[in-house]
Formats: structure tokens, sequence, C-alpha cells
């Protein structure tokens, strides 16, 4: 009997931005909420960027200055959606890790998941961010994937729990 695609991440949060200052957040600020641990640069992370258009690079930086691609920006509709190309694959140690590899990810130009955001303006300085983790089946191994992306602290709920803090102190 064949297996089931594995259900996407579906994770949403309410920040106290107004929706511009909330999608600038996200995407100018998201390298002063994304954890530096979350990297899979050799030295440590000194950056994390989306490029603003489609196509764009969305990638880190160490900080000697070495960098590593994440995606690309499939989809890009300030301040109300962004889709990234998710193009991190899951490293199994001893399994497939690769050159790159760094715990738990590698950077794979040949898969891609989704990742789209969905900023709702809920008044003034209240906005609704939903986040979909989508195409999950396309990992080496989709189960461990997805337990690590939805999984409490280092997945997309401390993430996005992060990048609410984020937003309290972006001006």
């Amino acid at each position: 009997m064949p297996m089931s695609a594995p259900e996407p991440v579906h994770r949403s949060v309410t920040v106290p931005a107004d929706i511009d200052r909330a999608f600038q957040t996200f995407v100018d600020g998201i390298d002063r909420w994304w954890p530096v641990q979350n990297s899979i640069t050799q030295a440590p992370q000194a950056r994390v960027t989306i490029e603003p258009h489609v196509g764009g690079r969305w990638y880190e930086e160490s900080v000697d200055g070495e960098q590593c691609d994440w995606g690309a920006v499939l989809a890009w509709d300030p301040p109300h959606r962004l889709v990234l190309a998710w193009q991190l694959q899951t490293a199994i140690p001893g399994i497939t890790a690769g050159s790159l590899c760094h715990g738990f990810w590698q950077y794979d130009p040949r898969m891609r998941t989704e990742v789209e955001l969905r900023f709702t303006d809920l008044g003034p300085r209240l906005t609704k961010v939903d986040l979909e983790h989508r195409h999950l089946e396309r990992f080496t191994y989709p189960e461990p994937a997805r337990f690590h992306l939805d999984d409490g602290t280092g997945g997309w709920p401390g993430l996005l729990d992060r990048y609410a803090q984020a937003t309290l102190t972006t001006a």
C-alpha cells in the first residue's frame, strides 16, 4: 500500500505590527530573528538574506564570508505574500551528509519544497501571518523533515515566536 504524502506544516502568528512592518521584519530583518545555530555554513552565521524580487536568492553568509544558498524567491507581493523555495534537504548523518552539511540540513539545488507566507492586516499595529511549508514528500526523508519543521522550538513554531518578538523591537 503506497504511503500518503506528509501533510504540509501550517502555522500562524499574530504580530504587534502594521502589515508593512510585519512584512519588512520578516524579509529585511530575518537575520535579527533567525537563530544563528540554524546554519549550514562551516563558520558561524553572520547574516541571512532574502533578496527582494522574484528569482532573488535566499541565503546565509558566515562570519568569514562563505555564502550558502537556502533557496529562492518564487513570489514577491509586499506586504501581502511571499513564497520561498526551500532547497535544504534532510541530511541524516552517515547517509546523505554532504560537504555543505551542518547538522540536520544541507543545500540541494535539485530539491524544492515551498514556504508560503500570507500577511493579513487586522487593524492598527496588528497583522496575522500564516505560514504553509508544503511539498514535504520531496524530501529524501519526509517524516523526519516534517517532524523537525514542526518541532516546537527548533522548527517553524519557534522561528515564528522569535519573529513575533523581533516585530516588537523594529521601528
